[in-house]
């Protein structure tokens, strides 16, 4: 503890100076054309998303989350302050809204209770025993530099024992190599996407753990459906022009050719690329026979309106994105294809199957169950893309505590190391944080578009969702193995 109070105390000797000093270093703002880790899944397609399944929710009069840790293994009572660093505010406050929402719920679902309404910034306690979980918000206006800025005055003036949060990748990477280096406080990243954040030798650290799924599982598990599912025997990828679109592209390439299938043409184009009539002339042309995006919502909708309008032979694949995108998506859909949408006509557009790292439907367990239920009770929506890594994040978290036997957030780290976590919506234990590089791998799944069931109209708020799931992609699978050179990190 000596340790931990002298290195906070290192970091407040920086002073306002050294916080200005370090603004603006880091690559990429995280401004909202930025959002590559946020929204779109890493697979291009949809976006970043889920799958459907038609799961019911158990029907009780009150909701009830009866949470229950089989890894218990001591009794602990004391606080634990969490520093929480999200967009709050601005076009991308979903973003941090459904984060902070599954967070808490991850954290209510151990305590058996709902979770709790209303949260914004400022500071919310969630009690699961005899531990008070102190929770302060912070709003990173989805920056770089807004997210520095909390995390420092979380850690130099509320002397928080633990970080959690970042939905931008470039923020959390700017707060891991200037705050979390230096200030040694523990970091749980999410849903920050970005491969690199655990796989880069630069920012992995034993101080640095990520329950959410990252862009390298999304391509990976999608890449994997392709050329083990499908037909499809050639490929053509096209991706944004900066870090995530390029992560997007290289892991799709990796897997695509190790598993015998063509890469015929790659293409990296701007954010909002809008001229792409003569790009998929050139896929076809080419031979494609299924084409991949690595791409936000910041250029999703032209993707899609121009293919959608065109005779090409053929598929689109990617990933299912948040409820946003998904929305836009479909308002683009039904210009091009119109109104009603139907599964027939989106079968026909060859749209799909996408990879989902998370949605609602997807899951058929008694904890996801619970989860859907009362966080749609709580929030009137269903959860989404983000939810289940910080829900598991959260719950890890706990679980860490009662297997440390204490609320400090360096013995908290230390329990992290390997942990299956027991309590997760994708199931028990669907969750393992690996050794090397401190990611957790989770199981992904595969499944078409179609129009939005009557159910879930009020608390989607999208005109398509996922199907039923098509395909899992187990957790290893799905990650980079520590052996591949695309992983930079040996913890």
């Amino acid at each position: 503890m000596r340790e931990h109070i002298t290195r906070r105390r290192a970091l407040k000797s920086l002073g306002v100076a050294g916080v200005a000093a370090l603004a603006g270093c880091a690559e990429g703002d995280g401004t909202p054309t930025d959002a590559g880790d946020g929204d779109t899944g890493g697979n291009g397609g949809t976006g970043d998303g889920d799958g459907d399944g038609g799961m019911d929710a158990t029907e009780t009069d009150e909701p009830t989350m009866n949470g229950t840790s089989t890894a218990t293994t001591n009794d602990v009572s004391g606080e634990l302050t969490i520093g929480v660093l999200q967009p709050m505010s601005g076009d991308l406050s979903y973003y941090g809204q459904q984060s902070v929402w599954g967070f808490l719920s991850g954290l209510a679902y151990k305590a058996g209770e709902a979770p709790p309404a209303d949260v914004g910034t400022g500071e919310t306690t969630v009690s699961v025993g005899d531990v008070d979980y102190r929770l302060l918000v912070r709003d990173t206006g989805f920056t770089a530099d807004g997210a520095q800025s909390a995390a420092t005055s979380l850690v130099r003036e509320d002397d928080v024992d633990m970080l959690f949060g970042c939905s931008s990748s470039s923020a959390a990477q700017r707060v891991i190599g200037q705050v979390v280096n230096q200030a040694q406080v523990p970091y749980m990243a999410g849903p920050a996407a970005s491969a690199a954040i655990t796989s880069d030798g630069e920012s992995c650290s034993d101080l640095v753990y990520r329950a959410s799924e990252n862009t390298a599982m999304d391509a990976r598990s999608g890449g994997r459906y392709v050329a083990n599912e499908t037909d499809v025997s050639k490929v053509f990828l096209f991706g944004a022009d900066y870090s995530f679109g390029r992560a997007v592209v290289n892991n799709y390439r990796t897997v695509l050719e190790d598993e015998g299938v063509e890469i015929v043409g790659e293409r990296f184009v701007e954010r909002g690329y809008a001229e792409w009539d003569g790009l998929l002339d050139n896929a076809e042309e080419a031979g494609a026979e299924g084409i991949v995006g690595g791409f936000t919502v910041a250029t999703l909708p032209n993707l899609f309106s121009s293919f959608l309008s065109g005779d090409y032979s053929y598929r689109a694949f990617g990933g299912f994105a948040t409820r946003i995108t998904n929305a836009v998506v479909a308002n683009t859909m039904k210009n091009v294809l119109g109104e009603p949408l139907t599964e027939e006509k989106i079968r026909s557009a060859k749209l799909g199957p996408f990879t989902t790292r998370y949605h609602w439907n997807q899951y058929d367990n008694e904890i996801n169950d619970a989860f859907v239920e009362t966080y749609t009770d709580t929030y009137g929506a269903v959860p989404d893309l983000f939810t289940s890594g910080t829900f598991t994040a959260a719950s890890a978290i706990h679980q860490g505590v009662q297997a440390s036997g204490s609320t400090t957030g360096e013995d908290i780290a230390g329990a992290l190391k390997g942990m299956t976590v027991t309590d997760t919506p994708k199931g028990d234990g669907a969750y393992t944080f690996q050794e090397y590089n401190n990611q957790a791998r989770s199981e992904m799944t595969v499944a078409d578009p179609i129009p939005t069931r009557e159910e879930w109209a009020d608390s989607w708020a999208a005109d398509i969702q996922p199907g039923e799931p098509k395909a899992r992609i187990s957790g290893e699978d799905a990650t980079i193995p520590a052996d591949s050179p695309d992983m930079n990190c040996s913890l």
